[in-house]
């Protein structure tokens, strides 16, 4: 018996232990809870392109427009836009921004012609920067406004952001948009109603978007990073209302700017407490607790309800850089 249990034990002692489960591999989720996978991913991808379009339509028909989308085909008198086909697929809209992203294993084979090549774009960037820079040479005060183009007409940040405008038009300031409906249009009207340049830049999309009908300098754009150019070079502030995603990306392009020092004396301010109360929130409960910005970050934004008040602070900061 005292044989049995030692050979026993021994048996035990040489048996393979037994293989773990395999690890239960988690599916990330999207922030809505969603389970993270290709195919979600394209259709958020497609849903966002579509919500996208559907505010900037939106924007039009609330200001009493048929968006452009959505307009006739027929021959119409007057000049006609040329859709420049000369580096872009010819199947579906893909926008030049697009095609400068994709990577050299992504560009079809029979495409390979030197007038498609990334050596090609950067002559038509450089083209690009050319013209934004005649266009907007002679802008020295100039304040870009931001915002949700869905806004309508008689939203009280749409007519917020036209005071605004008019009082800074007023005051000797060019005011620059991204030329569509909503609050692009209410501050490119601000402007025209106070006596001051109305600026326009627009930028290419999978939809026509349209320029909204106050704009009297208007600049069309291929690629946003050169866009996004202008917008800093030749404003002198920025003022955000209430938007999305684009609206946040040149909020903190601008912030990023002056914290590394690149730009100096350039007023940051939201518009809407209210709108913004949970990004400062957030801004200061996590990002500053946990130290990924300085508590002086926090007061490069400016956040005011009344366009006096945005309008003086404009003033005054581009005042204090004359003296």
């Amino acid at each position: 018996m005292a044989t049995q249990k030692r050979v026993s034990k021994r048996a035990a002692r040489e048996r393979p232990a037994p293989m773990p489960a395999p690890a239960r591999t988690k599916t990330p989720r999207t922030a809505t809870g969603k389970r993270g996978n290709p195919a979600q991913l394209a259709a958020a991808q497609a849903e966002a392109q579509e919500g996208l379009r559907e505010r900037t339509e939106e924007g039009h028909r609330a200001a009493g427009r048929t968006p452009p989308s959505q307009k006739s085909n027929k021959r119409q008198s007057g000049a006609v836009r040329k859709i420049d086909e000369d580096i872009r697929d010819l199947v579906g809209p893909v926008t030049e921004d697009a095609k400068l992203l994709q990577g050299p294993s992504e560009e079809p084979s029979h495409l390979a012609d030197f007038t498609r090549t990334d050596t090609w774009r950067v002559l038509r960037i450089m083209g690009e920067f050319i013209e934004g820079f005649d266009n907007l040479a002679k802008v020295e005060r100039g304040v870009s406004i931001f915002g949700s183009a869905r806004t309508s007409p008689d939203d009280p940040q749409y007519l917020a952001a036209e005071q605004t405008a008019k009082l800074l038009a007023e005051a000797g300031f060019s005011i620059i948009t991204g030329a569509g409906p909503g609050i692009m249009e209410a501050a490119n009207k601000g402007a025209k109603e106070g006596g001051g340049r109305s600026i326009g830049c627009n930028i290419e999309l999978p939809f026509e978007q349209g320029a909204n009908p106050y704009v009297d300098t208007l600049v069309n754009f291929r690629y946003f990073f050169v866009r996004k150019t202008m917008f800093i070079k030749y404003s002198s502030a920025f003022v955000i209302f209430p938007g999305g995603f684009g609206t946040l990306d040149e909020a903190f392009e601008a912030l990023t700017l002056i914290q590394t020092g690149k730009i100096y004396q350039f007023p940051v301010v939201l518009f809407g407490r209210h709108y913004w109360a949970g990004l400062l929130r957030w801004l200061q409960s996590r990002v500053l607790v946990e130290q990924k910005i300085s508590a002086g970050d926090l007061d490069l934004l400016l956040v005011t309800d009344d366009p006096a008040e945005a309008a003086h602070a404009v003033i005054e900061a581009y005042n204090a850089t004359r003296q």
